[in-house]
């Protein structure tokens, strides 16, 4: 009997990801077509024997979250529960805070999974490495160029072990190529050393009036308190993965994930594909089109498309590399380049929106995205163009390496910068 853990933060979280943060929780966020934790769900849907996936964060249990929640759980035909966090707990207080939740039943052993992180999620094959070798402890690692891994939490390993020698969240100098993956399998042995941390915590933040607990004790940080001190000691071992990885920090690395998902629809999920047709639009390369999205048959969609719910797309449109999603509306001959279109928005005939894309160096096969500032020397850096909710762009205007906060109606070109 299994369970699976996925972290979905909070709103305090997400900000790299504004404006789109702003009208939906950032798990919830369409990437390939579907909410991203859609992604974890499925994943952990597929693995014999799992009883039962639950959410942890301290997002309010709003109505998209309870929808979801609903529709997830007659879909996979899984109990899937979300537990509210009463503060923000980090990456392990909340696997603390609700472990009785996590052992009732009694599991094997259960999966955690970070909610921004893309994934081909191995995890059939974590399940047979902790059968085969149990230990408390098994992360999935992938490798990283020497420079953008110090963005990312860096394992040592044994080789012929696999076992975790020494772990540094974000080193200041390079430590390992093989970086953190945000994926995780754990005994129920593993919940001891957060018992461990929990306790000093309360220690150290202990007040003079000894009947006083201190609200912080509960702030767990898997990484640096956990992974960083029982490396070495025989607890923590890693799994290599060579498939499909990426964080989703910002809009940009959504965009490159959704390429990552629709790419891995070729082989989990060809009947969400497009398909180029004689009365359709021209479909090139990986397409998601919602069935509820109206195309006119001129418009060239791909590679990279995810058209979502209620879109209208006019006659003639180019559309690549982009999401548009639900309630948008992209009139005749509109050019929408390395985009992401807001809910609701509007793109005037003959308006051309454009990005920059961020992607990996293609030369550097251990290349991931770069997860820097949209400033530099107090410009805004070229990067892919965000429209936010129900913002209105006039016919024959320029948009370029711009994000455009909601509700704003424009009336001219913009070329890098923020439309407050």
């Amino acid at each position: 009997m299994l369970k699976a853990v996925i972290l979905i933060g909070g709103p305090q979280k997400g900000t790299r990801f504004r404006p789109l943060s702003f009208e939906v929780p950032k798990p919830l966020f369409p990437v390939a077509g579907v909410p991203m934790i859609q992604h974890h769900i499925e994943a952990c849907a597929q693995v014999p024997g799992m009883q039962e996936i639950l959410l942890i964060g301290f997002y309010q249990p709003d109505e998209p979250l309870t929808r979801f929640l609903e529709a997830a759980q007659q879909e996979f035909n899984l109990p899937i529960r979300y537990l509210q966090e009463f503060a923000p707990l980090g990456t392990g207080g909340g696997l603390y805070h609700f472990r009785d939740q996590i052992l009732a039943g009694g599991p094997e052993a259960f999966f955690v999974l970070n909610a921004d992180v893309c994934s081909d999620f191995p995890l059939s094959t974590m399940l047979d490495v902790h059968r085969h070798q149990p230990h408390p402890f098994l992360l999935l690692g992938t490798t990283a160029n020497r420079t953008q891994s110090l963005n990312y939490g860096c394992i040592v390993e044994n080789p012929q072990t696999h076992e975790v020698l020494h772990y540094v969240e974000k080193p200041s100098t390079f430590v390992s190529d093989i970086i953190n993956c945000g994926i995780y399998l754990f005994s129920p042995e593993a919940l001891k050393p957060l018992r461990d941390v929990f306790q000093r915590n309360q220690q150290d933040g202990q007040l003079e009036d000894s009947s006083v607990l201190w609200p912080g004790a509960g702030t767990i940080r898997l990484e640096q308190d956990v992974f960083s001190a029982l490396a070495g000691q025989g607890q923590i071992y890693v799994h290599l993965t060579d498939g499909i990885w990426s964080q989703i920090k910002s809009a940009g690395s959504a965009l490159y994930a959704s390429r990552l998902y629709l790419s891995q629809y070729q082989l989990t999920h060809p009947e969400r594909l497009a398909k180029h047709t004689p009365e359709g639009p021209r479909i090139r390369g990986n397409v998601y089109i919602h069935p509820t999205a109206k195309v006119a048959p001129s418009a060239v969609l791909g590679p990279n498309v995810s058209i979502g719910e209620g879109v209208t797309i006019g006659e003639g449109v180019r559309l690549r590399e982009s999401i548009v999603l639900h309630g948008a509306t992209l009139q005749e001959h509109t050019c929408v380049l390395h985009s992401i279109v807001g809910w609701g928005s509007t793109v005037g005939r003959w308006a051309r929106v454009e990005g920059t894309p961020s992607d990996p160096n293609p030369n550097d096969p251990r290349a991931h995205m770069d997860s820097e500032s949209l400033f530099k020397d107090g410009k805004l850096l070229p990067a892919i163009t965000i429209l936010g909710c129900r913002v209105r762009i006039p016919a024959e205007v320029l948009i370029l390496n711009s994000i455009v906060l909601p509700h704003k109606e424009l009336s001219r070109s913009f070329t890098n910068q923020i439309i407050l």
